[in-house]
């Protein structure tokens, strides 16, 4: 927190470095690239069986497709991360989204199984590159409470495609079938990049990345190792898994225990993921005016307590339409966390190695989102126990971890 507090008083951080500010077409761009791997994931899964017919294959090997993307977008976080750092921003931004492009159509054409896999593997690469480097710009452009402003924002507009692409999806699977869909999300891809090439510009120059490099070389690393790092590190990640716990049930959940039709469920899901992205507005508003810890230990402490009562419920005999209020009540307040979250663990990194420091933030979201997935559906579908174990666990792995972040009383008033 020193570090970042004494770029803030001297004029000397990434933001006074940049020289620029967040503007809408930038922030709308980073939103985007952010949103890709959202629509990458969810757009074509309606269509699943199709996929099996068509390509000769079994449902495994169609799954293989989505966990090859899983695979790359988080390898990917480790090879844009770093190399942002060394390189600046822009040039890996470009290519990330060049390659997106082709992977996308490669994927569209594919008439094999192995083609789609590998295609989708490169898919997912390609896609980290607009989610670790979109974060790594808003750190240099911004910090503190503006980063945290800029960061909730860029997620609320990244918010809107996990609403949209389950419906879309739904929607669409059986007009254009699936290679339909991958075309749009080629589409989506090709809209990324005439936008970065828009609206984009290099936020690290060479100088910078010099100077950097010069006085930060001895203490690089030591940062992405402090308790500050880490413990909001912990925070943000397992709050994502929070997330994507309850992303992976909530087929089981809302279909095959409350009973709701597709339709009726994707109404659900749309209903909590706005309820998110209310709260992510509330967080970008509130950014400047109560502390960034704050807003984070309120989200997660509603996320816990929510998630308390989706453990008793599940335990009990209840009815499992009563499910739904928790469940909304546990993912909501999540608005209040991804943002001031992120903006916590990155002001603790070094500015030498931001991209790094986001790099590492990703690849742990998208290992947890993994583990995860798996866990929930341990028991079975009929039963939201393993769910509300695995929630249960993260909400307190990732309290735990903010408290374990908790500045010193001589910084604690900045954060």
């Amino acid at each position: 927190m020193t570090d970042t507090c004494t770029e803030q008083r001297t004029g000397t951080g990434p933001a006074a470095a940049a020289g620029k500010t967040i503007g809408g077409g930038l922030l709308f761009t980073l939103a985007l690239m952010m949103g890709l791997a959202s629509f990458g994931i969810d757009l074509y899964l309606p269509a699943f069986p199709a996929m099996t017919r068509e390509l000769s294959t079994s449902a495994t090997g169609v799954q293989l497709s989505l966990t090859a993307f899983l695979i790359g977008a988080g390898a990917g976080q480790l090879v844009f991360g770093p190399w942002s750092d060394r390189a600046g921003r822009l040039l890996p931004l470009l290519f990330g989204a060049v390659l997106f492009v082709a992977a996308s159509l490669t994927a569209v054409v594919a008439g094999t199984i192995e083609l789609l896999v590998s295609a989708r593997l490169l898919q997912g690469l390609a896609g980290a590159a607009g989610m670790v480097i979109g974060r790594a710009i808003i750190l240099d452009r911004a910090s503190g409470a503006a980063a945290a402003r800029a960061l909730s924002l860029m997620m609320l507009i990244g918010g809107v495609a996990p609403i949209i692409a389950p419906i879309v999806g739904g929607a669409l699977a059986e007009p254009i079938g699936w290679r339909g869909l991958l075309g749009i999300v080629a589409g989506l891809g090709m809209l990324a990049l005439v936008c970065a090439l828009a609206f984009v510009r290099e936020s690290l120059p060479r100088d910078i990345r010099a100077q950097r490099a010069e006085s930060a070389e001895p203490g690089r690393w030591k940062g992405l190792l402090s308790r500050a790092y880490l413990g909001n590190l912990a925070a943000y990640a397992f709050g994502m898994a929070i997330m994507m716990a309850y992303i992976s049930a909530s087929p089981f959940v809302y279909q095959d225990m409350i009973g709701l039709s597709s339709a009726a469920y994707g109404i659900a899901f749309a209903v909590n993921a706005v309820g998110m992205m209310a709260a992510t507005t509330v967080a970008a508003r509130l950014a400047g005016r109560f502390s960034l810890r704050a807003l984070t230990r309120t989200g997660l402490i509603i996320s816990l307590a929510a998630v308390a009562v989706i453990v008793a419920l599940s335990l009990s005999s209840a009815n499992a339409v009563w499910l739904m209020v928790p469940l909304f009540l546990a993912i909501a307040p999540l608005g209040l966390v991804f943002g001031n979250a992120t903006a916590l663990a990155m002001s603790a990194v070094p500015s030498a190695a931001t991209g790094s420091g986001s790099a590492i933030l990703g690849a742990v979201q998208f290992a947890l989102a993994g583990v995860v997935a798996g866990l929930v559906g341990i028991a079975g579908e009929s039963t939201a126990v393993p769910l509300g174990l695995v929630m249960l666990g993260c909400a307190l792995i990732a309290l735990g971890g903010l408290i374990l972040a908790q500045p010193r009383s001589r910084d604690a008033q900045t954060t």
